[in-house]
C-alpha cells in the first residue's frame, strides 16, 4: 500500500462507501428463499397449517409485511436516505417503526415468507426462512452496523443501544 493510500484511508476514518456492497442483497436473500421453498413444496408438499387458517392467517401475515415496508420506506423517504443499502446512508431514521426495530424491512421481509409459507400452506417456505434470517443476522446486519457505527458513531451506537435489532 502506498503511504497516499494509508493517509487517505485515515482521512477518512476508513469508512466504506455503502453499507451492502456485497451479493447479500437482503430481497435477494429473501426471494431465494422463498423459491427454494417453493421448489421443495412443489416436489414434496408438507402441510404447515390446518387448510381452514391457512389462507386467512397467511393473507392478515402479507397484508402486515407490505404495510411495515411501505411504512419503513415511508420513513427513509421522508429523512431524505436511500432505502438501498448499496447507496450511501445520509441519517439514522429513528422515526416510525424504527422506534422498534433498527430493521423493520427486514423483518417485513421475515414476515412476507412467513405470510406465504401459511398462505401456500407449506411447511418448506418455513423452513427455508431459517437460514436467510440467519444470513441477515450473521452477515448482512452486523456489516450494516459496522458502517453505520463508523460513519454516525456520535447518533447510531445510543440508537443501537436503545432499539433491538428485531423486536
Amino acid at each position: 500500500m502506498a503511504s497516499g493510500d494509508r493517509s487517505d484511508k485515515v482521512e477518512t476514518g476508513m469508512v466504506p462507501e455503502v453499507a451492502n456492497p456485497g451479493l447479500a442483497r437482503p430481497p435477494l436473500v429473501y426471494l431465494g428463499a422463498i423459491a427454494l421453498g417453493l421448489l421443495l413444496h412443489f416436489a414434496w408438499p408438507v402441510r404447515l397449517v390446518p387448510r381452514a387458517v391457512s389462507v386467512p392467517l397467511g393473507g392478515t401475515a402479507v397484508l402486515v409485511a407490505v404495510a411495515l415496508f411501505l411504512y419503513a420506506v415511508r420513513e427513509f423517504r421522508i429523512a431524505g436516505t436511500p432505502v438501498p443499502g448499496n447507496r450511501p446512508t445520509t441519517t439514522i431514521v429513528r422515526t416510525g417503526p424504527y422506534r422498534c426495530s433498527r430493521n423493520p424491512i427486514y423483518l417485513s421481509f421475515s414476515l412476507l415468507q412467513l405470510g406465504v409459507a401459511c398462505w401456500v400452506n407449506s411447511l418448506w417456505l418455513l423452513v427455508t426462512l431459517i437460514p436467510a434470517m440467519a444470513l441477515m443476522s450473521f452477515v448482512v446486519i452486523p456489516r450494516e452496523e459496522q458502517y453505520l457505527e463508523t460513519r454516525f458513531p456520535s447518533d447510531y451506537l445510543p440508537y443501537k443501544a436503545s432499539v433491538r435489532r428485531w423486536l
